[in-house]
Formats: C-alpha cells, sequence, structure tokens
C-alpha cells in the first residue's frame, strides 16, 4: 500500500478499517516533501500488508522513517484510535441559549459569512468561544481563544464550568510542535488523572499565548447593531496593573486568586504583570489610528491588544522599559515543564 498513513489512524477511517483486515508485515514512511509537486508536510507510507491473514485486535503499525534522501533515522507506530476515545469529547459542549452573541471571524472584526452563520448565542456562563477543528495535529495549529463564541463547526462556548479542560485542550493541542511526522497524530482523552497542578499550568499557558484572542472592545457592528466585547480573561485585578478604569468582569482573576500555582506559571504571571502595567502606563501615548485599529476604549484590553500597542509603541521609538525577553524566557520554562505531560498523561501517543 502506497498512500498516506489516514487509512491506518484517522477516525474517518474507522469504517475501512472495520473491513480491512489483513496482517501488517512491515515497511516504512517517508515525507511527502520527497515528492514534487505535494503541498503540506505529512507521512507517506510504503506499508506491506498480507491479505491472507487477519490481524488480531486493533490496527496498529510500526514503521521505519526514512528522511527525504532514503537514510533510515528510526521508527514510529501508528494507531488506530477509536472515536470515542478522541479528546474533543473529555469536555462539555454546552447547548446556546436564548442570549445573543457577535460571531467573530478575528479577535475584532465580525463575521462577514451570510450562510450558516453559527456562534450567534451564547450558552449558560458563557465567558469565550474557541475554534478547536479537527482531532489531530495537522489541524491543531488553527486552535485559538476568543471573547465570544466562533462561529464555525468544531468551535464550543467556553464557559466558567468547562474552563479547566477547554484550558487543557487549548494547550494540549498548540503546545505541541507539528511535524511531518506527527501530523495525522489523534489527541485521547487522558488515560490517567490530570493533576491540578496541570490544569492550573494549562491554564496560565492559553492566557498567556499569543492565539489568547480574547479582548474588550466597543464600537463593533453585524448585522445591522452596535455590539461589544466583554474581556472575561484579564488575569489581575484593575490595582495590579494601574488600569485606568474598572473592568467589567473581574472572572478571572477572582478565579485564579484561591489557586496554588507552580512556581513556572507564577514567573508567568509576574512578568505577564509587568507587561500589562506597562501599557496602563504609556496608555495615553498610543497614537489614534493604533487605539481605533485595537479598540483600546476599554480597560479590560486582552493579552492581543497589549502586546499590538507595546509593539507600534516601540515602532513609533518610544520607550518601552519591559523586557518582553524576560517573558519568552518565562513562557518557555513553562512549556518546558508542560511539554512531556501531554505524552505522559495519555493527550498523545508517542
Amino acid at each position: 500500500m502506497f498512500s498516506k498513513m489516514k487509512y491506518v489512524n484517522s477516525p474517518n477511517f474507522g469504517s475501512f478499517r472495520d473491513e480491512w483486515t489483513a496482517k501488517y508485515l512491515g515497511g516504512f514512511v517517508v515525507p511527502s516533501r520527497t515528492f514534487d509537486g505535494l503541498k503540506g508536510k505529512f507521512p507517506i507510507g510504503f506499508l506491506i500488508w498480507d491479505t491472507g491473514k487477519k490481524r488480531k485486535g486493533p490496527l496498529e503499525v510500526e514503521a521505519e522513517i526514512l528522511d527525504q534522501k532514503g537514510y533510515p533515522i528510526g521508527a514510529k507506530r501508528f494507531y488506530a484510535v477509536p472515536k470515542e476515545r478522541l479528546l474533543n469529547l473529555w469536555f462539555a459542549r454546552p447547548r446556546p441559549n436564548d442570549t445573543p452573541a457577535l460571531p467573530l471571524q478575528n479577535a475584532l472584526t465580525p463575521t462577514n459569512r451570510t450562510n450558516d452563520v453559527r456562534g450567534t448565542q451564547w450558552a449558560d456562563k458563557g465567558i469565550g468561544g474557541m475554534i478547536c477543528n479537527g482531532s489531530d495535529l495537522q489541524h491543531a495549529g488553527d486552535t485559538v481563544l476568543f471573547s465570544s463564541p466562533y462561529c464555525s463547526a468544531g468551535g464550543f462556548i467556553v464557559t466558567k464550568d468547562n474552563l479547566a479542560r477547554s484550558a487543557v485542550v487549548f494547550t494540549a493541542r498548540r503546545i505541541i510542535r507539528q511535524t511531518w511526522l506527527n501530523d495525522r497524530d489523534q489527541f485521547l482523552i487522558p488515560n490517567k488523572p490530570v493533576p491540578g497542578e496541570f490544569m492550573n499550568d494549562c491554564l496560565i499557558w492559553m492566557l498567556f499565548n499569543n492565539r489568547n484572542l480574547s479582548v474588550g472592545a466597543d464600537g463593533l457592528h453585524w448585522d445591522g447593531k452596535d455590539w461589544s466585547l466583554v474581556n472575561h480573561f484579564v488575569p489581575f485585578t484593575e490595582t495590579e496593573i494601574g488600569a485606568f478604569d474598572r473592568f467589567e468582569s473581574d472572572f478571572m482573576s477572582t478565579h485564579l486568586a484561591p489557586l496554588k500555582l507552580s512556581k513556572e506559571a507564577t514567573a508567568v504571571m509576574d512578568v505577564g504583570r509587568k507587561v500589562w502595567g506597562e501599557y496602563f502606563d504609556g496608555y495615553r501615548k498610543d497614537d489614534l489610528a493604533t487605539r481605533n485599529r485595537l479598540k483600546l476604549g476599554r480597560p479590560d484590553v486582552g493579552w492581543f491588544q497589549i502586546r499590538e500597542a507595546l509593539k507600534v509603541r516601540a515602532e513609533r521609538g518610544l520607550p518601552v522599559k519591559t523586557n518582553m525577553a524576560d517573558f519568552e524566557k518565562a513562557y518557555a520554562a513553562l512549556s518546558a515543564k508542560i511539554d512531556p505531560d501531554i505524552y505522559a498523561l495519555g493527550f498523545l501517543k508517542a
């Protein structure tokens, strides 16, 4: 069989695998870039099967890995994953209620779709929305947190009740780097109890990730109405960061207050507090074009808005006291702490 590896491990090929009972004999995989004209980075398998014999148990193959020049560089296992074991079944997807919501296509832009628009209603205790398409590493890079429900299939509403698991799902899907070899690997329900410290680490990792696009903003227009976005993901109080006014929601700082954070998560919070404070220290220095583009009129601005505003200030030659390299160092240390536990807890198989 000369093919992509989806017939071995993709959930959509479950019906095929029910009929494909051949016994695996051996084979190898090569990068897709070995061949001209192919887009994307994924494994192509050259696998040998004995169609006269039946395999025993679930489909699992171990293939030799060859590089683009044909040299062996290791081995990898590919697994058939039952749909009921996929990670997207591990957390609750709440049903929408009757409260209108603004469907977004990015942090500050309402959807421009006119057909099959989703994400137009909140759920009880809703605080945000998350893109969570697909169940494999190929789609994991699209995982994004918004301040409103997402308007497409695969997204779900983040609530106060499913926040902890939502943060774990966000982190598991984004922290492992996609390669040509692992891009079809499936995210799984953990096979061990998930420690509270790990969940807290993931929450902090999500809050300070560059795909946390939660914002506070006024003056958005959609469906003939004006809309505002409330940011429920500000991890600090107004006093801690010198905000010029009260936040409409203090959910996240209240939620974090009793949690016992690891030293790595605490370090990220400490540097993040300085970055947030830097933004408010120079709040009046932002030019009008930046204020309008990033919707900086509210005090409950998000991590995305703050980073962008500080970037523009630096480009304009304004002094920025906070060294973002310090933040990146602390964030990298937190990432290094979380990374091995994604495999150890069974979110991915090695």
